[in-house]
């Protein structure tokens, strides 16, 4: 039966070199903050525990102090094996300096992997990743020089190639929950979302290590149902009641977020207008009703305020990978957070879903990408970014759209009656001769008859059998001047649409 103990009881459970799941989603969504801050506190006093691997499928942390940032302190971590990295940005620079060894999977993999840790079956065989910089072949989701652990094989299965990402122990965890009753069981109900947390606890507890929660509420035995029940005492080693306890670093408790009630709220003002409007606007032309879409964090972010300012919920199932349907998808910092969501699954479940096909169309930020149609999303100006979902989803769904700025650092862009003023250039070029990493493989899409188009601002392209096609240009532009030479490859074009003008009023 689970203990109840403080927060500092808890964490000097987890042992030197040991591997430590954390389960996140961003804007300290199921963010277990208190044990995170309770860890760090005992390394800077104690020097203990060392030499930690961490283990995590989303981004976790508020880019200052908070999730991944409290373990980053020399000696602390050995080796982070993080689905999502621009959290932590002291934790980057570590990685990028060969301080710390630096690896990614894909965060779906991730999540499905514990639960085959869990299950005690030899990995998880997928086809997720291939072609991309976690296939062995290319990285092996390797993201510095001192990162040398093998994650993946390749294998062979009925002609197909297949990955399979390797099993190991994970020797603790630290988890959020919501409320546990005296005999251990614990709800998620106050939660934005389930994701990982029980394949996370199942994992640990079937490696033999320490499954730690922390919650906001003790309640008597049986005052839980059923199924209310995410997490039975069976797995639960320790719990630490932290009344304090908030849904996110912005929010305290808001039961339409949880999926507990279902609140009126008003329709949101339309966005700003501005270059991100420009290619959210153009994007969203893609969607068509009863389509089953999935947005990714930025620009993409964008097009679900568009659909929610417009009222449009209801005509898409929009999901988030963290689990959730439907609802009203909150953006920046509170990605990954929905206001009267439909449903929701853990995310291991989700990204069965995604994997198989089952999303109509995904709307995902790229970095830059090349003439073969490879788009790098991971690894930016020399940091591990990190894919979280991206590559599980970009890989799988029918239709991608890609959706980023033509160039960066320095552009000067605005649209004026209906056309695009271009009055100043950025000095980084996104469309290159090839990019520094494949976080999504074009053919591998073209091997897999997939839908793919890349929208900036200025000009829209299309992935076919045949290579890469220019498709729509901007008006109020020179298509030579401001578009194909400022570009790194050649690329197919005959005769041109032209983006309507609705996405520059």
């Amino acid at each position: 039966m689970a203990r109840f103990v403080t927060a500092a009881e808890a964490v000097s459970l987890v042992p030197d070199d040991a591997t430590l799941g954390l389960v996140g989603g961003g804007g300290g969504l199921c963010e277990a903050m208190l044990l995170h801050e309770q860890i760090e506190k005992r390394f800077l006093e104690t020097g203990h525990p060392r030499n930690l691997t961490v283990v995590h499928a989303l981004g976790i942390g508020n880019r200052k102090k908070t999730g991944m940032n409290r373990f980053a302190h020399k000696g602390m971590v050995a080796a982070v094996i993080g689905g999502h990295w621009v959290w932590s940005p002291e934790m980057q620079r570590m990685a990028a300096e060969n301080e710390i060894e630096a690896y990614v999977l894909p965060g779906g993999v991730s999540m499905q992997l514990m639960r085959e840790i869990a299950a005690g079956r030899p990995g998880l065989i997928t086809h997720v990743g291939l072609g991309t910089f976690v296939d062995p072949r290319v990285e092996g989701g390797r993201m510095n020089d001192v990162s040398r652990r093998g994650l993946s094989e390749i294998l062979e299965i009925d002609g197909k190639e297949y990955l399979r990402y390797l099993p190991f122990p994970v020797n603790a965890c630290l988890l959020k929950g919501s409320i546990a009753d005296e005999e251990g069981n614990i709800s998620l109900d106050e939660e934005p979302a389930n994701v990982d947390t029980y394949a996370m606890a199942a994992a640990v507890h079937n490696s033999g290590g320490k499954v730690i929660f922390q919650v906001r509420e003790k309640v008597p035995a049986g005052a839980l149902g059923a199924r209310q029940v995410r997490i039975p005492s069976a797995i639960v080693d320790a719990i630490v009641v932290d009344p304090a306890q908030r849904q996110g670093y912005d929010i305290v408790y808001d039961p339409a977020i949880s999926g507990q009630k279902h609140a009126a709220e008003a329709r949101p003002q339309p966005p700003a207008p501005s270059v991100r409007q420009i290619i959210a606007r153009r994007a969203r032309q893609e969607l068509l009703d009863g389509m089953v879409v999935n947005y990714g964090f930025g620009i993409p972010d964008e097009i679900a305020s568009l659909v929610a300012a417009d009222g449009d919920q209801h005509r898409y199932y929009q999901t988030i990978e963290h689990g959730t349907y439907g609802g009203t998808l909150l953006t920046g910092n509170l990605f990954g957070y929905a206001r009267n969501p439909s449903c929701m699954i853990d995310g291991p479940s989700q990204f069965d879903f995604y994997s198989g096909g089952g999303l109509d169309i995904a709307f995902l930020g790229f970095g830059e990408f090349d003439g073969e149609g490879n788009v790098n999303a991971s690894k930016l100006g020399g940091l591990p970014v990190g894919p979280g979902g991206f590559i599980d989803i970009a890989q799988n769904a029918r239709k991608v759209v890609f959706c980023g700025t033509f160039d960066a650092k320095g552009a000067d862009i605005a649209a004026s009656g209906g056309e695009l003023v271009i009055s100043a250039h950025g000095a980084v070029r996104k469309l290159v001769e090839r990019v520094r990493q494949i976080t999504f493989s074009g053919a591998q899409a073209i091997r897999q008859g997939q839908d793919i188009l890349y929208v900036t601002e200025r000009a829209v392209f299309a992935l076919r059998h045949d290579g890469l096609w220019l498709t729509e240009v901007a008006p109020g532009i020179d298509l030579r001047a401001d578009v194909l030479d400022r570009m790194d490859f050649e690329v197919k074009l005959d005769n041109p649409n032209t983006i309507p003008g609705s996405c520059f009023a």
